[in-house]
């Protein structure tokens, strides 16, 4: 015990290595949607990458399909990420009991308490709090979600959540934190003095904007926000409107967040290497 408070003091309060980042961000006119990218800098230790709901499985098939294909390239990207300074926070919604013993986890629990300058969200959805729809800041999704989204052919997947544990490719390091908790979450970037967050994982429309470490709730807190947009997906079913295909729904949805929530970014400023790309994404090939 006493060896693993010292692990957690040490990643808690020594300085990160850190380096600046040069990055493109993409944000859109709120009135007529036009792309907006500007160039910045980012300071590395003072940014954190948070992995949204990367589940080890999906109550939707194609869902976990797409997951389990984002995975690998995504825990590349993690590795990247954490070797020039970012601090790597696992967000597995519903499943950190799973955890309780691993040292991300308690490296979470044990970050000292930080008042947060706005009321943390309490609406509930799906048994934890949730930022909802705001209509102060956006219009409606440009897409009907809901049914939930499953994007399989023919008969839909029943809704019967059978996730346990963050997906296996996605590695838990030293120094790494593990939480779901909004508090938690902002105990851990108040303690390292972050104030740049960046969002990846699933499902866009839903959990990355909801959820009570995500986007919206760190827009409230004031925290510089951008998502990796080529490390998401969205829950979307093309036989709801606006009846297109479901990687043209994820579009449609990428670009409602750069509208009236946060910019984006793709992973090659971080790996160096190409973005991601879906493989039943055919619309460049046609």
């Amino acid at each position: 015990m006493r060896l693993l408070s010292l692990i957690t003091f040490l990643a808690m309060h020594l300085p990160l290595i850190g380096e600046s980042l040069s990055v493109i961000l993409r944000t859109r006119n709120r009135l007529n949607g036009t792309v907006i990218e500007q160039n910045t800098q980012w300071d590395t230790k003072k940014t954190a990458l948070i992995i949204c709901d990367m589940w080890d499985d999906h109550w939707c098939k194609s869902a976990a399909r797409r997951v389990t294909e984002l995975a690998g390239p995504m825990n590349e990207m993690i590795r990247k990420a954490r070797s020039k300074g970012i601090f790597i926070i696992h967000a597995p919604s519903s499943v950190t009991d799973f955890y309780k013993s691993y040292p991300q986890r308690q490296l979470a629990q044990s970050a000292p308490f930080a008042k947060t300058p706005v009321a943390l969200t309490s609406a509930p959805r799906w048994g934890t709090a949730w930022c909802w729809t705001d209509p102060k800041h956006e219009r409606v999704l440009p897409v009907d979600d809901s049914d939930m989204g499953c994007s399989c052919v023919g008969k839909k997947c029943e809704i019967i959540p059978p996730w346990k544990r963050q997906h296996a490719l996605i590695e838990l390091h030293e120094g790494d934190a593990l939480t779901d908790d909004g508090q938690e979450t902002w105990n851990l970037l108040t303690a390292r003095q972050i104030d740049t967050v960046l969002l990846c994982g699933v499902h866009l429309n839903m959990c990355v904007l909801g959820r009570p470490f995500a986007i919206r709730q760190q827009v409230y807190l004031g925290k510089k926000v951008s998502f990796i947009r080529d490390m998401t997906d969205s829950m979307y079913n093309p036989e709801r409107p606006p009846g297109v295909d479901h990687f043209t729904g994820h579009d449609l949805i990428i670009a409602h967040v750069e509208q009236h929530w946060c910019p984006s970014i793709t992973s090659d400023v971080i790996t160096g290497t190409k973005p991601f790309h879906f493989q039943e994404d055919t619309r460049l090939s046609k």
